[in-house]
């Protein structure tokens, strides 16, 4: 036996999952042929994350359901789906997805699709809930063509690798042995071998005493820093980054960085941990400090800016070891200091969006070398020199799908459209360029309450739906998540970066008209 990940894994069984992800690699082109592939796609949703990471973000519950996207694979009619949840979904959602669906008729859709569920609540990954049900576990491979199954997943860990092993299927996802590769520290290990830019910061520490030697070593290193980000390695979102303030501890110690001792130092930044910013609205230096031992943590100097923007560059590493980008976005973050997700618009500016492209290869490539396989995305700050030019710097890599996945790939199932390298854009079969602003967070007080089937009612009466003969208008998600939290996840397609942000905005104004 040998230690893998979080579990013990037989050699066997590692072999085993290997040889799965090689069956891949053997049917990928037919499986990349969208509209004349024949196979059964599991989609497994689960947000196998760390619980205390999990209860930053509200409604984490319903997030099972972003991955709704992948029902629009049923728009090839040979492909079969099957969606498993922790809670059933609601027939009215379901009906949503299906309805999207340009030339399939509803009947024959449903008819290929099988949802299944643990009807668990518990705070737990739905992975973990389906490996204790053996007999789920079986109807699932009954539902399945086994020799024409994959299995897809938010993000893979040794809990997804067992389901796959059990079940006798690939998983078309990272191995978890390389999982470490998408932490903070395992990023910036990665741009150091790429030559790819990014801020000075630490090695990983699991003690907040070393923690507080390393944010020494860093100001000792860069005496003019202002601020530094503090961060869980395996946060995910910004929720688990915190700023600290250096002017702060200056004023403390009552002189500069540069005459003070390193012990000073070390001993002021130590005291300000407590008052740091949380990202999180629920997050404490007590909780926090509990995590560092179990997650890990590395400090980073905070990249200042007067002009400032937080653009992405996703792509995917095929089975083949091909590279491929996929697309590029700004960011919209929120939270007290500009670092938690909250959306995301398509494509990112033109004046850094090649260059995204072209660092975004070259981090591929690293990865691809490793073993890496399908989604990975990575996170910039862009910031405006005075000659008009942007300097960017890498922060981290996601190797799971992010908030940028569900946008991204509606878009290209919708419209059957394609994204082109050389100019970074997305265009339908007509040949029109396509554009989009996408959120997660839509989230307002006066949404609590609402149901799905109110949302219904709403999108049809005010035609805010998408329409598939303009392929403009906005595609919904998380709808599970307005009665209790009022929050909603949306897509907005238009025609032109104006048009897309005009058909959000009006989707918002109409929601707060019919809530205030």
């Amino acid at each position: 036996m040998v230690k893998r990940g979080d579990s013990f894994i037989s050699q066997g069984s590692a072999a085993r999952f290997r040889d799965l992800q090689i069956q891949l690699r053997d049917r990928w082109q037919n499986i990349e042929q969208f509209d004349n592939s024949d196979y059964d796609i599991l989609v497994v949703p689960s947000l196998t994350l760390d619980p205390s990471e999990l209860k930053k973000v509200e409604g984490s519950h319903h997030y099972e359901e972003r991955l709704l996207f992948s029902l629009i694979r049923l728009r090839n009619p040979r492909n079969r789906l099957v969606y498993v949840t922790s809670q059933p979904l609601a027939p009215i959602i379901i009906d949503y997805y299906l309805q999207l669906l340009p030339g399939i008729p509803f009947s024959h859709a449903r008819e290929r699709l099988v949802t299944l569920t643990t009807y668990d609540a518990a705070e737990k990954p739905l992975t973990q809930k389906i490996l204790e049900r053996p007999r789920l576990i079986e109807r699932i491979r009954q539902s399945l063509r086994i020799n024409k199954a994959y299995m897809i997943c938010f993000n893979s860990t040794h809990l997804e690798r067992e389901l796959s092993i059990q079940l006798d299927i690939p998983l078309w996802a990272v191995d978890p042995d390389l999982l470490h590769l998408g932490t903070k520290s395992g990023s910036r290990q990665v741009f150091a071998e790429a030559g790819v830019s990014h801020p000075d910061g630490s090695q990983l520490v699991w003690t907040p005493e070393d923690l507080a030697i390393s944010a020494a070593a860093l100001w000792e290193r860069q005496p003019h820093l202002k601020r530094m980000v503090v961060k869980l390695n395996e946060g995910f979102s910004g929720e688990g980054n915190a700023i600290l303030c250096l002017d702060e501890i200056s004023e403390t110690i009552n002189q500069g960085a540069g005459t003070c001792s390193f012990e000073d130092l070390r001993g002021a930044i130590s005291e300000r941990f407590a008052s740091m910013r949380f990202q999180s609205n629920h997050e404490t230096w007590s909780n926090y400090a509990r995590q560092i031992p179990e997650l890990g943590a590395i400090v980073e100097a905070f990249v200042e800016g007067e002009e400032k923007r937080s653009p992405s560059v996703q792509g995917r590493i095929a089975p083949t070891g091909e590279v491929e980008i996929l697309s590029t976005h700004d960011q919209i973050l929120g939270g007290p200091d500009g670092q938690v997700y909250l959306g995301c618009s398509f494509p990112a500016d033109a004046a850094y969006r090649l260059q995204l492209q072209e660092i975004g290869l070259e981090i591929g490539k690293n990865l691809a070398s490793k073993g890496a396989l399908e989604r990975y995305g990575v996170d910039f700050v862009a910031v405006k020199q005075s000659n008009g030019s942007w300097d960017l710097q890498a922060i981290e890599i996601n190797l799971r799908k992010g908030g940028t996945t569900h946008p991204f790939m509606t878009l290209r199932f919708l419209t059957n459209g394609k994204f082109q390298l050389e100019d970074g854009k997305f265009y339908s079969r007509q040949g029109q360029e396509k554009y989009y602003v996408a959120t997660d967070n839509l989230q307002k007080s006066q949404y609590k309450g609402l149901l799905p089937h109110d949302l219904m009612d709403i999108i049809a009466h005010h035609r805010l739906h998408f329409d598939s003969s303009t392929e403009t208008g906005t595609v919904f998600h998380l709808m599970s998540c307005l009665s209790e939290f009022g929050k909603l996840g949306l897509t907005s397609i238009g025609n032109t970066p104006e048009e897309s942000q005009a058909i959000y905005e009006q989707v918002e104004q109409v929601l707060d008209r019919e809530t205030s």
